[in-house]
C-alpha cells in the first residue's frame, strides 16, 4: 500500500467515482454530466468552480444523497451513499434556519433529533457559536440576525450532529462582497479548528483559491473535470494573500481554464439559436462574435 493510499484510509474520505447524471424532461434525456472522478482526503479542504450548469451542484446533492448517479457511484470511507445522513452536514445558499426557533435551539435541533440531552446539547450549541463568535446572540430570533450571521448559523447547525464531511453550495453567494470576505476568514477559522472534510461549491474564483488546498475545474455541461489545480499556499491564510503573486499566478490559471469552457457553452447555445433562425456559423465565427 502506498503513502497516499494509507493517507486516506481514515475519516472522512470522499469518493466520486466515475459519476454521471442525465436529467429527464420533455421526453428527452439531457446528459448534466459525463463521467467525474473526485477525491476529498479526510481533513482536506477541496472546491468545484466550472461555468453554470456545469453540474457542479448536481455533484455535491450525490454526496449530500439527494440525487442519485445514472452512473458510478459515491462513497463516504467506503460506504455508498444511497440517502441523505447525519455523517454529511450540508450548508445552502438560501438561509435554511428555522424562523420561530432562536439561534442556540436551531443550532441544537438536529442533536435534539439524535435523542441528546437537554443540557449536554446546549453545552455543545454553545461551544459551537463560540467558535463561530455568535454566543452572543444565542437567544436572537434568525429575523433580527444579517445574512452573515444566518449563514454562521447555517454552519454551526450542519455541524453540531459531528458529520464527517461538510458540504456547501454557493454558501455566501448572497452576500455583499465585505461581508463574504469576512464569512470566508471565518469558514477558514472553523475548519482549521475542526479539521473536517470539506467540499465547497463556488463560482467566485478568488474565494476557492483562498479557501481550498485543491480545486477542481469542470467543463461545460455535460460535466467532466477539465483540471485538477492544487492551491499550495501557506495557511493560515488572511485576505492579504490575495494580493500576493502566488495567489494572482493561480487566479489567471483558474480564470483562462474556467473562461475556455464558458465560451464553449455560449458558442454551442449561439450556434442553436442561431441554427434557429436560418444562420449558421462555424466555431471561428463564433469565437469573433464573443
Amino acid at each position: 500500500m502506498s503513502k497516499d493510499d494509507a493517507m486516506i484510509r481514515t475519516k472522512g474520505l470522499i469518493e466520486i467515482d466515475h459519476f454521471g447524471c442525465d436529467y429527464i424532461g420533455d421526453g428527452q434525456v439531457t446528459a448534466a454530466v459525463a463521467d467525474v472522478s473526485i477525491l476529498v482526503r479526510p481533513g482536506e479542504f477541496v472546491s468545484i468552480v466550472g461555468p453554470s450548469g456545469c453540474g457542479k451542484s448536481t455533484l455535491l446533492n450525490a454526496v449530500a444523497g439527494f440525487r442519485a448517479p445514472t452512473r458510478g457511484r459515491v462513497r463516504v470511507d467506503g460506504e455508498t451513499i444511497r440517502a441523505p445522513g447525519a455523517d454529511r452536514g450540508m450548508v445552502f445558499q438560501q438561509y435554511s434556519l428555522f424562523p420561530w426557533k432562536t439561534v442556540r435551539q436551531n443550532v441544537e435541533f438536529g442533536l435534539k433529533m439524535q435523542g441528546m440531552g437537554a443540557s449536554q446539547r446546549e453545552s455543545k450549541a454553545r461551544t459551537l457559536l463560540s467558535i463561530a463568535g455568535l454566543l452572543d446572540f444565542e437567544d436572537h430570533y434568525p429575523d433580527r440576525l444579517s445574512g452573515g450571521m444566518k449563514q454562521r448559523v447555517g454552519i454551526v447547525r450542519a455541524l453540531a450532529t459531528g458529520p464527517k464531511v461538510l458540504l456547501l453550495d454557493e454558501p455566501f453567494g448572497a452576500l455583499d462582497a465585505q461581508t463574504r470576505v469576512i464569512m470566508q476568514q471565518i469558514l477558514t477559522n472553523i475548519w482549521q479548528r475542526l479539521r473536517i472534510s470539506v467540499l465547497f461549491v463556488t463560482h467566485d474564483i478568488d474565494e476557492a483559491i483562498f479557501l481550498s488546498d485543491r480545486i477542481y475545474v469542470m467543463t461545460a455541461r455535460p460535466g467532466e473535470v477539465k483540471a485538477e489545480v492544487p492551491i499550495d499556499l501557506p495557511r493560515p491564510r488572511d485576505p492579504d494573500c490575495m494580493m500576493a503573486a502566488d495567489f494572482l499566478a493561480l487566479r489567471r490559471e483558474l480564470v483562462t481554464l474556467i473562461r475556455e469552457e464558458s465560451l464553449r457553452a455560449m458558442g454551442g447555445e449561439l450556434a442553436g439559436g442561431l441554427a434557429g433562425i436560418g444562420v449558421t456559423a462555424d466555431s471561428g465565427s463564433l469565437a469573433d462574435l464573443l
